[in-house]
């Protein structure tokens, strides 16, 4: 006879095994759910919540995935039992209803209900009790059916993978070039950091040479999403994470393609993007439409720019250092650089205030963070601010051109610091006093005089 608080593992049909731990509170359903979200662009974070998690478990999933679902999206057959019916069965066998009662409420068959009830039963207190999130977790368990990759299983191929992905850089004489030593962090390489040296053969690079390095050995053939998969997914057993640092993105994760579409500032909503601008300033037509940006140098120096859309009329932004600059920067503090939120604000509504209200109708910029207060600039000029599409330059084709003559007097990588307001003042002043064949080889400046005068005759026309 089995002592009293002895385990019974062999009365639900399966050895006795190591514990895996505690069912998971969340189900099947809910990481489907979170999969699903991720795949429209939201974030893990935001994507935990709609499953019904927490941010944290919603960043967890998406990292231990490498990025990619861990599990099948695809609804599960109706042949297998779900959660809501082993809820049911929970109830009434609570109610003391037999096999054959509980199979007539669930329309199924008795045999499967008494194979439910043994063989997912909690056997941890040393007797048979149905709870449903148990008996739920271990059938998602006995469901799981891994399948050995592909460049586990074969070591000639993984190696040649590893090798062209990882493999040393040499010099013509054979010799290995090791390069900067960097040290894995399970994260992306920072911005203007030392990278990891190697051959970095693409996955697809390495998935089409290998038909033409072993035309007649199926054996060795693989998809560039397998290596993908194998590099990014945990437990493939494969490929290390940390070679992802050779990839040319080197990314630690995948991102999903709905999230780098949908890439842009918070700030930025639906209702201020390019498309949402007035008709006229597309035309050219009526002048005081502008677009902006900046143009960066040497240690964080930035000049900002405006560019008037129908004078092609220039305004360049003095965006000094703050006293500060060059000391640990405060937490949520402004840049001390000079062109934050706050100063770039300041400078544009400094310049665009000296002209009439005629010419100060609207300014496109792209998705910067150094125009993220633009709801505040609106209210101190009146000026209507849009921004572009993510990745758009186009979208601000005049200021682009306008930006490359001005490299002419701000070449890249000097200091753009050194130069004074009066400075700025000058150059705009030879770049306005340019003829410009979309002018009719007038200059900007005349261009902007001709309307100005335009503006004060029609006033005095219409003055009583």
């Amino acid at each position: 006879m089995r002592g009293r608080g002895q385990r019974r593992p062999g009365l639900a049909g399966r050895p006795a095994m190591r514990s895996p731990g505690r069912p998971s509170v969340a189900r099947r359903e809910d990481r489907q759910r979170f999969w699903a979200v991720i795949a429209r662009g939201l974030s893990s974070e935001d994507a935990g919540r709609q499953a019904g998690v927490s941010p944290a478990v919603g960043v967890r999933w998406f990292r231990q995935g490498g990025g990619m679902p861990s599990i099948s999206l695809a609804p599960l057959s109706g042949r297998y039992l779900s959660f809501v019916e082993r809820e049911e069965i929970a109830i009434l066998q609570a109610q003391d209803a037999g096999v054959r009662q509980i199979a007539r409420q669930l329309g199924r068959d008795a045999s499967t209900i008494s194979r439910e009830l043994r063989r997912n039963a909690a056997t941890r207190g040393g007797r048979l009790e149905y709870r449903a999130t148990t008996a739920q977790w271990h059938a998602d368990r006995q469901a799981r059916r891994p399948k050995v990759a592909k460049l586990a299983a074969n070591d000639v191929l993984r190696q040649y993978v590893q090798d062209r992905l990882a493999g040393t850089v040499t010099a013509a004489s054979g010799t290995p070039v090791p390069g900067p030593t960097v040290r894995w962090i399970g994260r992306r390489h920072g911005r203007r950091k030392d990278r990891r040296w190697a051959t970095s053969w693409s996955p697809q690079q390495i998935a089409h040479r290998l038909r033409v390095d072993f035309p007649h050995d199926e054996a060795m053939r693989i998809s560039h999403e397998a290596i993908y998969q194998a590099l990014y997914v945990q437990g493939r057993g494969a490929l290390r994470r940390e070679l992802t640092a050779c990839l040319r993105t080197g990314r630690a994760l995948r991102v999903p393609r709905a999230r780098s579409a949908s890439r842009g500032k918070k700030f930025v909503t639906p209702e201020i993007l390019i498309s949402q601008r007035p008709p006229e300033a597309d035309d050219r037509a009526v002048p005081g439409h502008w677009e902006g940006d900046l143009i960066l140098g040497l240690g964080s120096s930035a000049i900002g720019t405006l560019v008037e859309r129908t004078t092609r009329f220039t305004m360049l932004l003095h965006l000094p250092r703050m006293a500060e600059h060059g000391q640990p920067r405060v937490h949520n503090g402004p840049a001390l650089a000079g062109h934050g939120a706050q100063a770039v604000r300041d400078a544009i509504a400094e310049a665009i205030t000296t002209l009439p209200a005629q010419l100060r109708r609207s300014l496109t910029w792209d998705q910067g963070a150094e125009l993220a207060q633009h709801a505040q600039l609106r209210i101190d000029t009146g000026l209507q601010v849009f921004f572009c599409d993510p990745h758009s330059p186009w979208q601000r084709g005049t200021n682009e051109n306008t930006n490359g003559l001005l490299r002419q007097y701000f070449p890249k990588g000097t200091d753009l610091s050194k130069h004074s307001g009066g400075d700025l003042d000058a150059v705009a002043a030879a770049l306005n006093s340019r003829p410009r064949k979309t002018l009719d080889w007038r200059t900007p400046t005349e261009a902007l005089n001709d309307h100005l005068r335009s503006l004060q005759q029609g006033s005095v026309a219409t003055t009583p």
